[in-house]
């Protein structure tokens, strides 16, 4: 109970005052487009930046770590996309917007908050590991996937452009990207610069929890239900399930499991809908999904942390 009240609930309450201000138009949904855009275009991709660039690479970049999460980020994506064909005879396009769904987990915006008020800010180096590939790992999936059932399975030169194309347009990759380029140079940043990337990325995951809240009020409950259900399912317990059983076969270490695991049972991040809004493809189920796998998120989060070493 008390990693609920300490933890969890802190978090969720910023992202409730987003969600109650855009509700009782307190604050409008003008505002809350303003404010992600600010948070997804620049004040995240500066957290990332900031964060990889002084990343100790051999220390954090653990294979163990790396298997461990994304073998259960692509199971979650076979599941999602499997399931949505054979069991809820969704169409193809559909069924990968599904997939991703189910792959795409909210890893900076429930994941590092979560992590910091569980473990400190020093547990957050497992964690900007697997967000330095989080975002070109999924996207890449996902978007080769779409390409490829549109072209009905030609691949060629202009699908990898029209993938790196679509890629290398997210703010979130670019930050990544020049993060590592710094890191791996041994540039020193000015320090006037440093500052003002600091500045930045302290008011990076305040504002877009509460801009999550107010997106959030903007979705509305639709779609098929079971699926979103098995959407849920996937993203909050299967996928860390599979991540903690790897972790255990490859003797991942105690803090680097923590990251992992808290990281895989968050919920669809808002991306998940991004992408969605990209094809044109399920955007109901990807909206519900969010909005709903983000408040069992409250229940399912505090279970791992009880379970947790």
């Amino acid at each position: 109970m008390q990693a609920l009240v300490d933890v969890i609930l802190p978090v969720f309450l910023v992202i409730g005052f987003g969600y109650l201000a855009v509700w009782r138009n307190w604050f409008s949904d003008a505002g809350v487009n303003g404010l992600m855009k600010f948070t997804q275009n620049f004040a995240i991709p500066c957290l990332l930046f900031s964060a990889i660039a002084g990343l100790d690479l051999s220390a954090s970049f653990d294979l163990r770590l790396v298997f461990s999460f994304y073998t259960g980020a692509l199971s979650g994506f076979v599941l999602g996309l499997f399931g949505a064909l054979v069991v809820f005879k969704r169409p193809i396009e559909d069924a990968v917007v599904i997939g991703f769904c189910c792959l795409f987990s909210n890893s900076v915006l429930l994941g590092l908050p979560l992590t910091e008020r569980a473990y400190g800010p020093d547990a957050l180096e497992a964690n900007f590991a697997i967000i330095a590939l989080h975002s070109p790992f999924c996207y890449g999936v996902g978007i080769t996937v779409m390409e490829v059932v549109r072209a009905k399975g030609q691949a060629g030169p202009a699908l990898l452009g029209r993938v790196l194309k679509a890629m290398f347009s997210n703010a979130l990759i670019v930050g990544i990207v020049l993060g590592l380029l710094v890191n791996l140079s041994g540039i020193a940043l000015p320090q006037v610069m440093q500052d003002g990337l600091d500045l930045m990325s302290r008011a990076a995951l305040p504002a877009a929890l509460f801009g999550l809240g107010g997106v959030l009020a903007s979705y509305r409950p639709e779609g098929d239900m079971r699926l979103v259900i098995y959407i849920c399912l996937v993203s909050l317990i299967v996928h860390p399930l599979i991540t903690r059983g790897l972790g255990l076969m490859v003797s991942l270490p105690v803090d680097a499991t923590r990251s992992a695991v808290l990281t895989a049972a968050m919920a669809p991040g808002v991306n998940a809908y991004i992408f969605a809004s990209m094809y044109g493809r399920a955007m109901r189920v990807a909206a519900t999904a969010v909005l709903v796998g983000t408040g069992l998120t409250i229940l399912t989060a505090w279970v791992w942390l009880g379970v947790l070493p």
